[in-house]
C-alpha cells in the first residue's frame, strides 16, 4: 500500500520561493504518476500539477506555468514541487496525490492515494 506524507509548507513573502516535498513509502505500482493539487479557504481543491513518474513529463495548470516546476527523485521515493514568484493566491493547503497515469489527470477523482497536506502562506 501507497503512503504519501507532504512536508516543506510554511509561510514566504510574495515573490518569493519554497519547495514542497511527497516522501513517498510502501509498495509503489509500474507507470503510475504523481500529481499535486492545492485548496484553499472557501475554495474548492484544484489541480496544480502532474509527474509522469517514468518518464518525468509534466503537466501544470495554467495559473502556475512558469512558476511552479514538479520534479522526482527514484533514489529518494520523493516527488518535489518547486514554487518560484509565489503569490498571495497561491496561498492554499498542498496535497500531493497518486494513481496511474491518465489523460484526465486534472481531476482529483484520477488519484487514489492522498497526503495530509501541507500549508503554504503567502504574505503580500
Amino acid at each position: 500500500q501507497v503512503q504519501l506524507v507532504e512536508s516543506g509548507g510554511g509561510l514566504v513573502q510574495a515573490g518569493g520561493s519554497l519547495r514542497l516535498s511527497c516522501t513517498v513509502s510502501g509498495r509503489t505500482f509500474s507507470r503510475y504518476a504523481m500529481a499535486w493539487f492545492r485548496q484553499a479557504p472557501g475554495k474548492e481543491r484544484e489541480f496544480v500539477g502532474r509527474i509522469v513518474w517514468a518518464s518525468s513529463a509534466s503537466n501544470y495548470a495554467d495559473s502556475v506555468k512558469g512558476r511552479f516546476a514538479i520534479s522526482r527523485d527514484n533514489a529518494k521515493n520523493a516527488v518535489y514541487l518547486q514554487m518560484n514568484s509565489l503569490k498571495a493566491e497561491d496561498t492554499a493547503v498542498y496535497y500531493c496525490a497518486a494513481g496511474y497515469y491518465t489523460y484526465t489527470y486534472y481531476f482529483s477523482n484520477s488519484y487514489d492515494v492522498w497526503g495530509q497536506g501541507t500549508q503554504v502562506t503567502v504574505s503580500s
